[in-house]
This record gives structure tokens, sequence and C-alpha cells, in this order.
């Protein structure tokens, strides 16, 4: 409440611009910008064959989660979010995805979040996932997003609907627990979706106007795609296209760009990701 919250905490000083826009767009989804960015799949596959060699696996998930991961470290305005109005900076980074547990239809799937520091090096992210995955993946594993949701949902419709509206209403007010916002994953930095995983290609998926996600990030499934390269040649070349959905109302449009132009320089050099990061970049207080 005014102002106080426990995954954040507010900014007080703010350009007129930024502070009026969450009251001329009150929902995530009416500040929503959309981006498409074409990852190199080259430099993925050359390093996690260079890693390989040295026995470790990586996928494509591992990467894109590390490469943004160091982003928001390095670039803190991306870690920030608007409630009631107010812009505030997350005491934390996370990443939240959906983890199916078979590839049936029959099957359930779960949502995970995941909170960093910034300073983890790409092997640490990958533990940390690997880690929660195996435990999620078992279609009889319950975590704890899976039973708060149970929990919401035993009671007839109207109060579920109540029940909701209530939280939002604790949420907005700076008054939802601690305990609650750390399972709800709609409560974080950027959201993950690997459509690759089943063969799907990418869409630009909405930000939920519930919580406080920032960005939302699809990968879509890898294709050939005839590229000009700086030699002015028409080549072949394995693409994997992101499409990215941000709230504008905490960033302007010229810091995601840059932001967006950072994250190709760490794909064109991932090996930056075995260093751990000294010191992230704090945001204004």
């Amino acid at each position: 409440m005014f102002g106080l919250r426990p995954d954040g905490k507010k900014i007080k000083n703010v350009d007129p611009i930024m502070k009026i826009l969450p009251h001329i767009m009150k929902e995530r989804a009416d500040g929503q910008n959309m981006s498409k960015y074409e990852v190199d799949c080259e430099k993925l596959d050359a390093f996690i064959a260079k890693e390989l060699e040295k026995g470790i696996s990586y996928n494509y998930m591992h990467i894109v989660i590390a490469s943004i991961l160091r982003v928001v470290a390095l670039r803190p305005r991306l870690n920030r979010f608007v409630m009631n109005g107010r812009l505030f900076k997350r005491k934390y980074i996370s990443v939240s995805f959906v983890v199916k547990k078979s590839l049936r239809d029959d099957v359930p799937e779960t949502t995970i979040k995941l909170k960093f520091t910034g300073k983890e090096t790409i092997k640490d992210v990958k533990d940390m996932m690997d880690e929660v995955i195996k435990k999620n993946t078992s279609v009889k594993s319950v975590n704890g997003t899976d039973k708060l949701a149970k929990v919401l949902t035993i009671v007839p419709n109207f109060l579920i609907k109540f029940l909701v509206w209530f939280i939002k209403w604790l949420d907005k007010h700076g008054m939802l627990p601690g305990k609650i916002i750390d399972l709800s994953p709609f409560h974080t930095t950027f959201f993950v979706t690997n459509l690759k995983s089943i063969k799907t290609d990418y869409i630009y998926h909405h930000i939920y106007n519930f919580g406080n996600t920032g960005t939302f990030f699809s990968m879509g499934k890898e294709h050939m795609e005839a590229v000009v390269n700086n030699d002015g040649e028409i080549v072949a070349k394995k693409i994997m296209k992101l499409g990215i959905v941000m709230d504008e109302r905490f960033c302007d449009g010229f810091y995601f760009a840059n932001s967006l132009r950072y994250l190709k320089r760490i794909i064109d050099n991932l090996d930056v990701l075995n260093q751990p990061l000294e010191n992230i970049v704090e945001d204004v207080k």
C-alpha cells in the first residue's frame, strides 16, 4: 500500500512522460509493443558443439534465457513494472516458463518461475533450469503454483471470479502477500514460451493484465532462410525467430531497441556467458 510492495520498490525520480503513461494506458495490454528478432542458429549450434566437447549439454532455451538474463542484469530498466499508476523496480530478476509434463494432448502443463541475481553463468542457469524441470515433468508432480491454482478453483465459479478480483485488488494496492507473488508466474521480469519444442513457429504472445510481467519472448521452430551476408551474397542460414511483446509504459522504445542490440552482441559472442557477471547495473532510486 502507498507504493510499498514485497516484490518491488517505487521509483521516485520519474520522467513526466513516463509518469503519465500508466494513466493514459491503464492496462499492460494497452501499452504492449511487438517486435521480431531473428537469431542466427549457426552461432548457437557452434557454442553447443564446443561446450559438448567439455561434457556440458546445452539447448536453445538455456542459451536464450541466459542471454536475456545477462541483458536484464546490465539494462535494469527492463526489470521495471507498473502497478496502480506507479512505476516500480523489481527487487530480483525472474523468468517464468511453461513445462509440458508429456507431449500428449491429455497431459497437463505446469508453469515454473526461477529467481536470479543476474550474476549467474550460463552453466548456473542450465543447472537451475534442469533441476526444476526434472522435478516438474513427472505426471504426478505438483508444484506450489499448481497447488495455488487448485485452491482457487475448488470453489463455485462465482467465487473464483470474486477471488481473482480480490487478488488483483490486493496486488494493485501492494497488499498481496509475498508468498503468493513468489508462486505467481505472472509476477516476473520476463516470460518465455518455447514453441520450438512443439515444432511450432513463434507468436506474439500477450502480456497478461494480471500480475506484472514486463516482457514476453516466444521461441519459434528454426528453419532455413535466404539471408544476405556481409559480402552481399545470398546464403541459406538456419534462423530461429523470437516474437517479443513489451510493455512500453515502464521503458521507452529507444532503451528497448538498444537492449535488443545488446542481446545480439551477446548471442554473437556466447562465450561471455561462461564468465559470471561481477557487478549488475543498479537502477535509479
